[in-house]
């Protein structure tokens, strides 16, 4: 499904990525570990067409995106779920209403919205916080949110970059299993982060990023530094 061949980022000389090669299969759940500046955030970025590679191709379904049109990355990015530490909701609109407003912007009919916005809060076990803004959540229920936002197109793929890290670890594990959850419905996850408990559980594929470069692929992996 995505395919790194030979890819080389830097920023002012710096290698974030240096000469990556990576394919990440359909269907998968793929955990990326490595330390701060290890090119983690990088290796999401440039999936997403936030970032070019300044050497190598990235193919997504055999589609070069480094050679898509800019005005073309919208579209992309629709097949691609992002969920982020900072959870970004908008903090004056609902939970159905945060949900909702990424199917707005795309164009989507008031009556498809009202139909399918329940349907993902159901997903995400928070059908009783449809009418509740994010300060009268949990960071737990707000991290759910934000995961019904990026599903809310039904992506394909689904990033999650460093999810857990505002979370405690009951709220954590339960934020994973929700990962783990949207995996086996079919969804590709690729899983940033720095929790080794929470990777050492799942036993899914571990990528071990460090100085840029992959150093360890394994099937059924462990939190590896």
């Amino acid at each position: 499904m995505i395919k790194f061949d030979s890819v080389t980022k830097a920023y002012n000389k710096v290698l974030a990525l240096n000469n990556v090669n990576l394919e990440i299969h359909k269907g998968e759940f793929l955990s990326v570990v490595g330390q701060s500046g290890a090119g983690k955030s990088t290796m999401m970025s440039l999936i997403i067409g936030e970032e070019r590679p300044d050497e190598g191709q990235i193919l997504i379904d055999d589609i070069d995106i480094a050679a898509i049109r800019a005005k073309d990355i919208p579209y992309l990015r629709r097949k691609i779920g992002v969920v982020f530490q900072d959870i970004k909701l908008l903090p004056m609109r609902t939970a159905f209403e945060n949900i909702a407003f990424a199917l707005e912007v795309s164009g989507e009919k008031p009556s498809m919205i009202q139909k399918e916005v329940p349907k993902i809060l159901e997903m995400v076990g928070l059908e009783e916080k449809s009418k509740a803004f994010p300060h009268e959540m949990s960071g737990g229920e707000r991290q759910r949110v934000a995961i019904a936002r990026a599903l809310a197109h039904k992506p394909v793929l689904l990033l999650a970059d460093e999810p857990t890290g505002n979370l405690d670890s009951i709220n954590a594990w339960e934020i994973i299993q929700l990962l783990l959850k949207i995996n086996k419905a079919g969804t590709t996850v690729i899983l940033a982060t720095h929790a080794k408990d929470i990777v050492n559980s799942v036993k899914k594929r571990v990528i071990t990023l460090e100085n840029g470069e992959v150093v360890y692929d394994q099937e059924k992996g462990k939190y590896v530094l």
